[in-house]
């Protein structure tokens, strides 16, 4: 019988991401929820909408410094250029969600019509986007708190860098945008605009809608001059015109998210699609008009906001209207927030394809403690955060690098989907070429207007930026492919046809004698070598010579010390020509062992060096030699001499204090149950008391695996440490790992099966893979219990996979 998985002890670090994040998700808890149209507007839309608290405001701090009170006549003229705008790319991206109805950015757009490498320009202006809408929306959001709350002027920055801080925390803990708590703010948002609009162009009309007086710190007012664009040059009106533009970014949000969507998935995309891009429009639309009718000022702090100038003077200043105003200010804040943490569901994504695609750090690809994807999120804040230190949270500021990327993603969409048609040729593509075409002329010309005319106001840095991180992208996915051809190159003969050389000799490095020493040559003569030896360069004659007398004085003269002169002091080169002496002549297998002092504490860590990895670096030049790192954990063993002998390290026997090993297993008289037992009570000293049940079910889950399988009652279940050798038995656990056979040997799957008290051997005679058993799955196997190995085996059982179904 196998004993049941023992307590190990976990680290402080995971302790605490545990009470900071919660316990772990399982990687079958990940599931795709699907939205229906209503929740899917209130949740992939908040990005999209909510600049409809700053597009307006931010044309006219562009033009009232030029015309001053002139601008509020072009103002609407502007915004109507840029819903013309907004209408060809929703166009286009309808042909995208129709086409891409699992994930239809323009990253994959770019990628199946252009190829990985061009695919790197949607996927450089896409992470520029993300990164920067963390910054916009969150200073916005900011913004917005503190039109309603001015006494919080001079602390915009903290709270803005505290807000995406809580949503790191909150991302990492595994918040899913889907659902319909994310969907409210969405909603609330539209209901209070269109109140204040609605209100306000009503009493426009009646002629009840009084002017907003300038007051201090309000931008300076230009004079207008004469002509259509009354005295406004060109330049400056494209500059109004690309500001204006940050209010269609969010709009790739829907193709982004299509495969979220019910099924038929092109089809309710769309109409969400549409219905976003016509709310925007709408409030966008109804946002500059009121700024016509009210003339609201920006300021040169940012706030009060226009929105907010406009909802205080169309409800008036009574106890009532004073009540519409927060809540039109609330709606701002929430939905700008959580625009933002749509950053945080995007960037982590796009970056996990992209490295997918070897273009990024693979380190993106690999989900997190709540299967998320923690380093993904991590940068993104990192990032963001730098940015709203730069600018000092000003979102005036930070648009003038923000749609840069969202219109140059734009633009590789519309023309991904132009590739797409002339390669089909389907029925109406030369329509649909007309309009994605159309927008991606539109969308690049816009890239265009804003790289010339906010140059200087900070586009410079996407500019320079945008092709360094295209060539960095490019070069990381050379170099990858480069180690992939060199690993990949001859691997059947390197591993499954080399011949096993004559002789295999072992070398442990022996800095000092001491446990970590001791644990290394033990694990030597595991590996049945055919000589093991123990190498000990010499650094200090008088260390080397102290070392020997021990050496002999322990009783090892069976295993001879070999000291290697070291006069230049020059480990990691000692040890090359060492090992390449003994692996001389190509017939000999040499495995270097390195002894390795690991240390729970951080500060500890400090006081040793890391020369072991210097050496293993340097042997890797050889052909033939393996080196391996051994590693002791010296805080456990301390904690568990300082538990035998009742005392801190203070207290312990000069010999423990030494830490002299007896590698001919003996001790003093404890048994091993006995010392076992102690390090166990010596490790829970150590941390505190266990609370009961704390921990267990995520360290085992084989024991969530009982508990699923007494809620499905399977009859006839016996647990895996009461089977009987030679007799039938019926099992239940989970599949713990998989033994992988070369396909030149017999074909045969074998695999552990665990439950909470032991585990048995499955295996599968004549099958290389059985479909839906993996590592983590779990099964029912029943059979004749053998003893195979040593190991108690069912051959060829009767099986049956339990579906995560059957689980809820």
């Amino acid at each position: 019988m196998i004993d049941p998985a023992q307590e190990i002890p976990e680290s402080f670090g995971y302790r605490l991401k545990r009470i900071l994040l919660g316990p772990p998700l399982v990687t079958e808890q990940l599931r795709n929820e699907r939205l229906s149209q209503p929740v899917a507007l209130g949740v992939l839309a908040p990005d999209c909408i909510s600049s409809t608290a700053y597009g307006s405001e931010e044309m006219l701090r562009e033009m009232v410094p030029s015309v001053g009170l002139a601008a509020f006549s072009l103002l609407v003229p502007v915004t109507i250029a840029i819903l013309v705008v907004l209408i060809f790319v929703t166009l286009s991206y309808r042909e995208v969600v129709m086409v891409y109805t699992k994930a239809g950015g323009s990253y994959v757009v770019a990628r199946d019509n252009f190829g990985n490498n061009v695919a790197q320009i949607a996927a450089v202006a896409l992470l520029i986007d993300y990164t920067v809408t963390v910054a916009v929306q969150t200073a916005a959001g900011t913004d917005a708190l503190v039109s309603a709350v001015p006494s919080l002027t001079h602390y915009i920055l903290p709270i803005t860098v505290a807000v995406v801080l809580l949503l790191v925390y909150g991302n990492l803990r595994g918040i899913r945008e889907a659902g319909k708590t994310f969907a409210l703010p969405t909603y609330f948002f539209i209901v209070a605009i269109v109140l204040v609009v609605g209100v306000g162009l009503v009493r426009a009309a009646l002629g009840d809608l009084p002017h907003i007086r300038p007051h201090a710190g309000v931008l300076p007012l230009g004079q207008p001059g004469h002509g259509w664009l009354m005295g406004l040059s060109v330049f400056y009106l494209l500059r109004a015109f690309a500001n204006g533009g940050s209010s269609l970014t969010g709009l790739e949000a829907i193709s982004n998210g299509v495969g979220a969507f019910r099924p038929p998935e092109g089809r309710h995309a769309r109409r969400v699609l549409v219905l976003m891009s016509t709310t925007l429009g709408t409030l966008v639309l109804g946002v500059s008009l009121l700024a016509r009718f009210t003339h609201a000022l920006p300021y040169v702090s940012g706030t009060p906001t226009v929105i907010s100038q406009e909802a205080k003077i169309v409800f008036g200043t009574g106890g009532f209207g004073t009540a519409l105003y927060l809540i039109v200010q609330l709606a701002s804040l929430l939905i700008l927030y959580t625009g933002a943490n749509t950053s945080f569901n995007g960037f982590p994504f796009l970056a996990s394809f992209v490295a997918e695609d070897s273009f990024l750090p693979r380190q993106l690809t690999r989900r997190g403690h709540r299967l998320t994807f923690s380093n993904g999120i991590i940068v993104l804040a990192v990032v963001s955060i730098a940015l709203l230190i730069v600018t000092r949270a000003q979102v005036n500021s930070l648009v003038a690098i923000y749609a840069i990327g969202v219109f140059t993603g734009f633009t590789m969409a519309g023309a991904g989907m132009v590739k797409h048609h002339l390669t089909l040729r389907e029925s109406h593509y030369r329509q649909k070429i007309a309009i994605n075409g159309s927008a991606a002329v539109l969308s690049g010309l816009v890239v265009l207007i804003f790289a010339v005319t906010k140059f200087s106001q900070g586009a410079y840095v996407v500019v320079v930026l945008f092709p360094i991180m295209f060539y960095g992208l490019i070069r990381l996915n050379r170099q990858y492919r480069l180690e992939a051809a060199v690993l990949g190159e001859g691997v059947a003969a390197r591993a499954a046809e080399a011949r096993i050389l004559r002789d295999h000799i072992v070398i442990v490095l022996v800095d000092r004698l001491d446990l970590a020493t001791a644990r290394a040559i033990q694990y030597a003569r595991s590996l049945n070598p055919s000589e093991v030896r123990a190498v000990h360069f010499v650094l200090d004659s008088a260390r080397a010579d102290l070392l020997a007398e021990r050496w002999g004085r322990l009783g090892l003269s069976r295993l001879s010390l070999e000291l290697v002169e070291c006069p230049d002091r020059r480990l990691p080169r000692a040890a090359l020509e060492t090992v390449a002496d003994a692996a001389a002549g190509g017939q000999t297998e040499v495995s270097v062992l390195l002894p390795r002092r690991a240390y729970s504490r951080v500060w500890s860590r400090f006081l040793h060096d890391q020369t072991a990895d210097r050496i293993v670096l340097a042997l890797g030049q050889l052909d033939n030699v393996t080196a391996t790192i051994v590693p002791f954990d010296v805080s456990r063993e301390l904690a568990r001499i300082s538990g035998e002998r009742g005392g801190g390290p203070g207290r312990l026997s000069r010999a423990a204090r030494e830490g002299l090993p007896s590698l001919e297993g003996a001790d003093s008289g404890v048994s091993d149950e006995e010392r076992r037992t102690q390090e166990r009570d010596a490790w829970e000293k150590l941390v505190g008391e266990r609370r009961p049940g704390d921990r267990s079910a995520q360290r085992h889950p084989e024991r969530q695996v009982d508990e699923v399988l007494a809620a499905l009652q399977i009859p006839g279940l016996t647990p895996i440490a009461d089977i009987q050798e030679r007799l039938p038995a019926k099992v239940a656990g989970r599949v713990r790992s998989v033994k992988v056979q070369p396909w030149a040997g017999a074909p045969s799957l074998e695999c552990v099966l665990a439950d909470s008290s032991g585990r048995l051997t499955v295996t599968f005679m004549g099958r290389r893979q059985v479909p839906g058993i993996e590592p983590g799955s779990r099964l029912v196997a029943e059979g004749v219990v053998i003893n195979r190995r040593g190991q108690p085996t069912i051959l060829n059982p009767i099986y049956r996979i339990i579906a995560p179904t059957e689980e809820d």
